[in-house]
């Protein structure tokens, strides 16, 4: 049987390589509004397990992981990622330096887990982490998204051929 510490680390190293393995995908494809906005309602629902006492803290507490993912922690993607228009499409635009900013990310939210599981029950701990992690999500989405209306309100360049054939 695998030790607790033994098993998250595992756990975490398998949910960094599928976020990794996604990002290299989605940045293959062209970016569409639904792109960006379905991943944080999709995580939304994850506040239903609030329903639940055990995964409760204070409000303070949430207000402070939330301001903090989406201040502190969202910044880093946000200086990493952009959108560009490649013709007709909107593409994602990655610094060499986006996967190390995911990889500190996971490291930091890691190694502070240890420090939280010591104050807080494993259910908490992880409904705080949720709470962190949906409020950089969301702050870098919805950025995105702005800058996504911004490009798609803009007519394309027309292609010079196409241009002289017309004239």
């Amino acid at each position: 049987m695998l030790s607790k510490t033994v098993f998250t680390a595992i756990v975490s190293l398998v949910g960094l390589c599928a976020v990794l393995l996604w990002r290299v995908r989605e940045g293959r494809t062209a970016v569409t509004a639904r792109k960006l906005l379905i991943p944080p309602m999709g995580m939304a629902t994850g506040f239903c397990m609030f329903l639940v006492p055990a995964f409760r803290f204070p409000l303070t507490w949430a207000i402070g992981a939330f301001l903090t993912g989406a201040i502190l922690l969202a910044w880093p993607l946000l200086a990493t990622s952009s959108l560009r228009r490649e013709g007709d499409a909107i593409m994602m635009k990655r610094s060499g330096a986006f996967f190390a900013v995911i990889v500190v990310l996971a490291a930091i939210r890691y190694f502070a887990r240890a420090y939280f599981d010591s104050i807080l029950t494993l259910e908490q701990t992880g409904a705080l982490f949720f709470v962190l992690a949906f409020g950089m999500i969301l702050r870098w989405r919805l950025s995105l998204y702005h800058s996504y209306r911004a490009l798609t309100s803009i007519q394309p360049p027309l292609d010079p051929a196409l241009e002289e054939a017309s004239n």
